[in-house]
Order: structure tokens, then sequence, then C-alpha cells
């Protein structure tokens, strides 16, 4: 018998021969949380895997950011588990926030198969917390996403600055050309003419890792996508 993370209920694991075989990871959560988790289908952005209305390629965001000559091909593609809905909200504010980092492992697993389906031969990176935030936290949620199947590469250092949930969405579009980011020493010769893939908790607006991805481009990088939890 396990216990949820997220609602402490007990509940017995689903048998199956995968489990058996000890071929699936335990469930943090009970199959009643579990089923509250909407999985992103049905016609998406083919760039931010937002749900599009209209029989369009690439919604309204995406397309935006790719008419910015400072944005356009900077994000190949991101990619998420799940939508951003009231449940996934509180459970990812339990995770960040309220230092139950263990709710990670459920989503890494999740996420380690999504890399090894969409992002076979592309380096993991975390996008990184200012020193202030990981001191306060404890903890850099995107280290804890690929722990179990990526190292944290340490490419990105963050500087300090007001958190992004504290801003509207039109804020963050708004701060595309500062840059909270910078190369460690370590970084040039690890990313020069390779494929990234940002690790996250979620996508908004796509300002972050787009951020992110500029630093990385202009020192090389050839490609650059994002794996997130949330979309």
């Amino acid at each position: 018998m396990s216990r949820c993370l997220f609602c402490h209920q007990p509940f017995f694991e689903r048998v199956s021969w995968h489990g058996l075989l000890l071929l699936e990871e335990e469930s943090a959560l009970c199959p009643e949380c579990e089923t509250q988790l909407i999985t992103l289908e049905g016609r998406r952005c083919h760039i931010c895997s937002r749900a599009l209305r209209n029989d369009e390629r690439i919604c309204h965001d995406c397309l935006r950011w790719q008419q910015r000559q400072e944005t356009a091909d900077l994000l190949e593609r991101n990619m998420s588990l799940y939508q951003y809905n009231a449940f996934l909200k509180e459970v990812i504010t339990m995770f960040k926030f309220r230092g139950d980092a263990e709710l990670a492992r459920f989503f890494a697993g999740r996420l380690k198969a999504l890399y090894q389906k969409e992002f076979r031969g592309y380096l993991p990176v975390e996008i990184p917390l200012s020193e202030a935030r990981l001191k306060a936290r404890g903890f850099n949620q995107s280290v804890l996403l690929m722990e179990g199947w990526a190292e944290e590469t340490k490419l990105l250092q963050r500087a300090s600055g007001e958190k992004q949930s504290k801003r509207s969405r039109r804020q963050r579009i708004a701060r595309i050309n500062e840059q909270p980011f910078h190369l460690t020493q370590l970084a040039k010769p690890l990313i020069e003419g390779k494929k990234l893939v940002l690790i996250d908790d979620i996508y908004t607006t796509g300002t972050t890792v787009r951020q992110a991805a500029r630093i990385l481009k202009r020192h090389g990088a050839e490609r650059i996508a994002s794996l997130t939890i949330a979309r």
C-alpha cells in the first residue's frame, strides 16, 4: 500500500505485468488525484503545444514571437506533459513553494519517457534559480525533475529579480529583451554545435525559455527546445 503525496490518502498500486517486472516506477499519486491531470491531446500549436481552436498550426503568441526579429526561431518547440489546470497548479505549488520536493519523482519518470520519445540526442539543461531564491527554497525544481535520468549541467546562472509568477502575461512578454541569464565557464565547449532541451516546470508565455535560448544560441548552440510539466 502506498500513500498519495498530494491528498495523503492510502491507496493500492494498480497491478500490471510491467509493474511486476519492475518496468514501472511506483506512482506517487493515488488514482483519484492522477485522473485530475489532463494530458495534452488534440490539435496543438506545433511550437508551444497550446490548444488550437481553428485550422491554424501556430498559436497567436508563437506567431508574434516568430514575427519579431530578435525572437524568431529561438525555440524549436516546447513539449509538456499536462494542461495547467487548478489541480496541477496546487500540486506544483506544493512542489515549488511548500518544500514538498518528493512530488518531483512522480513527474521525473514521465518527463524521462517524453524526453526519450521526442528529444533523444538533446542535452537536458535545467533552468536555474538565482542564488537568493535557491537559498530560500532549498532546491531547484528543474534539477529535481531531471533526477534519475539526466545530470545537472550548471551551464546557466540567473541574476536575482522579481518572480515571474508576480508578473502579468503582458509584463512577461514585454521583458523578453532583458537577459537574466549568463553562461558559466563550463558552458561554451559543451554547447557549441549541440542540440539542447531546457527543463522547467511550467511553460506560460515562453519568455523564460526564449531568454535562455537566446544566450545559448549566441554562444553556438544549434537548436533549443523545452520540456515542461505543464502548458
